[in-house]
């Protein structure tokens, strides 16, 4: 597993990502400072990988996920319910994505960060 930090106005956040080449080619290139986009509860920002996309794609993810959507070389970060969300208030991806990993703790604060703001990946040991 790979740590790493996720900074934004809404404050610092821990994850970890998997194994996969996917998240080891993000790790490796960190530190990277990104414009962000939200979709309901749900940031992403484009994050081109050089590398193969490979990985099961689903559409239903839990709070905390992080997700790489291949249709739009985004990372994602899901934190609560999205416009696709059932009763159940799991986040469901507009498209389907590859789960790399999952933050740590609560991130709900993440509403907080804001439209066309900035985050920052950095790596963490």
């Amino acid at each position: 597993m790979s740590k790493i930090l996720i900074r934004s106005r809404a404050g610092d956040y821990e994850a970890e990502l998997d194994d996969s080449l996917m998240s080891d080619t993000i790790w490796l290139s960190l530190p990277k400072k990104f414009s962000i986009n939200m979709f309901g509860s749900m940031i992403y920002f484009e994050c081109p990988l050089d590398c193969g996309i490979e990985g099961e794609q689903v559409t239903q993810l839990e709070k905390g996920d992080i997700a790489y959507w291949p249709k739009a070389d985004a990372l994602c970060i899901f934190y609560g319910p999205t416009p696709l969300s059932g009763s159940d208030g799991r986040p469901v991806s507009p498209q389907p994505v590859i789960r790399l990993g999952h933050v740590k703790g609560d991130c709900s604060g993440l509403e907080d960060a804001g439209d066309r703001q900035s985050i920052r990946i950095e790596r963490a040991f």
